[in-house]
């Protein structure tokens, strides 16, 4: 009853955020909005004649019944997954799109059911002001957006792997968020699996005793933009920072690229809690991160971390089941739960930004990681401390990860863009 009276009461400026679309040019684009206006003009002076604690109350419930309006920068393949997820997920609306391409604007416009169409970053944010954006562009796009979402004022903006290539430009993003009060999000790791949260969760709880030991395995190829899955499980599992990073790279030429394609890392970083990490490029055969204590294991090999605890009678570890929960929406696996993560701490207050199972900083992480890798490897395996004092310092993904398929021969079909392929 009090639910339906504060809907009722006291609606959101304009009968909510996101108000009919009006015409600008060729698209469809919604009015200037802003984010949880309390009180309708029209509605106000009946508001006023309530009991103060009534109203307060009233308010309070409507604030948080209200869905969170929520922007999609980039609707690409993985950009179109995004809106997947926000339309099942309860408590989110999507609002408006911005796609640079026209044509596969068009179609996701008509897929979704959205009008509010724009080109790029600062068009959509001219005309409304979502909740949360999510920024699902290509690597070299992201700067721009993140910091257009920033000043106009969002509660919360996400992007996606790899976040850039240049140290001091995703210091500007991570910095720009934090000194606004934004709540800065990763995106589609698997660092964000529920398996992985819960299974990090118990190492750092002691259930498997103190943690001595932890490797990283098949940490070539693409460091940067593959790698970075790496480096956030690792982080998460042993509950630490790289402190230090050693490395040798090859092959020759690879090191001297501007991008990280088929660079492979041998090496090894000093962590947080004194531990040494051996790194090694390739299949051992396994591909992931170990973590372990002294009767226990635990193996993320792209997937449900494994746990083994105790020796069988042949000296093997024996695997035990985990007993993991279930994610709620497991169609979406770990980009659902990245989501459902951000959207809970954006509606909690950026003061819970650490509770984020995968954030900016995580992905400035892996970044700086990576280049550290690739700079010890040049001058000769120094060990370089962390964080880096030059942060011009910088690597680039594949051209697919930095340009996108539109521009690096992987485009998108229309029919697929509209659900059909």
């Amino acid at each position: 009853m009090v639910c339906s009276l504060a809907r009722c009461m006291i609606p959101p400026e304009g009968h909510g955020r996101h108000q009919a679309a009006e015409s600008l040019g060729s698209e469809q684009v919604a009015p200037s909005t802003s984010s949880r206006q309390v009180t309708a003009p029209g509605r106000r002076a009946a508001a006023a004649s309530l009991p103060f604690a009534t109203l307060n109350f009233i308010t309070l419930v409507g604030d948080l019944l209200m869905p969170l309006s929520v922007g999609i920068i980039g609707c690409g393949r993985m950009g179109q997954q995004y809106v997947d997820v926000y339309n099942t997920l309860p408590g989110t609306e999507l609002v408006a799109i911005a796609e640079h391409n026209p044509e596969r604007r068009r179609v996701v416009g008509e897929r979704f059911g959205i009008n509010a169409l724009f080109a790029d970053a600062r068009e959509m944010l001219a005309h409304v002001t979502p909740d949360v954006v999510a920024v699902v562009l290509p690597g070299k796009y992201i700067h721009d957006a993140v910091l257009a979402a920033v000043e106009a004022g969002v509660r919360g903006v996400s992007t996606d792997k790899p976040i850039g290539a240049v140290l001091a430009d995703v210091d500007e993003m991570v910095d720009a968020c934090a000194e606004a009060g934004i709540v800065f999000g990763g995106g589609n790791l698997q660092r964000a699996m529920t398996s992985v949260q819960q299974a990090a969760n118990r190492l750092q709880a002691g259930e498997f005793g103190e943690i001595i030991g932890a490797s990283v395995h098949r940490y070539g190829g693409e460091i940067s933009g593959g790698g970075c899955q790496h480096i956030a499980v690792l982080r998460r599992l042993t509950g630490a920072e790289v402190t230090e990073v050693i490395a040798w790279g090859e092959p020759a030429e690879a090191l001297q690229q501007e991008s990280d394609e088929g660079l492979q890392i041998n090496g090894q970083f000093r962590l947080s809690n004194g531990l040494v990490c051996p790194v090694f490029p390739r299949d051992t055969p396994h591909r992931g991160v170990d973590v372990w204590t002294q009767d226990a294991l635990v193996r993320w090999d792209w997937g449900d971390p494994q746990i083994f605890t105790g020796l069988d009678d042949n000296g093997q570890r024996i695997e035990i089941d985990p007993n993991y929960a279930p994610a709620e929406y497991p169609q979406f696996t770990y980009l659902g739960t990245s989501i459902q993560s951000f959207i809970s701490v954006v509606e909690r207050g950026v003061e819970h930004e650490n509770e984020l199972f995968i954030s900016g900083r995580d992905l400035r992480q892996s970044l700086e990681v990576a280049i550290a890798a690739k700079h010890s490897a040049l001058r000769g395996s120094v060990p370089l401390s962390l964080p880096l004092e030059d942060r011009s310092l910088s690597l680039h993904p594949v051209d697919y990860r930095w340009l996108g398929g539109d521009q690096s021969g992987r485009p998108q079909t229309l029919d697929e863009a509209a659900g059909n392929a």
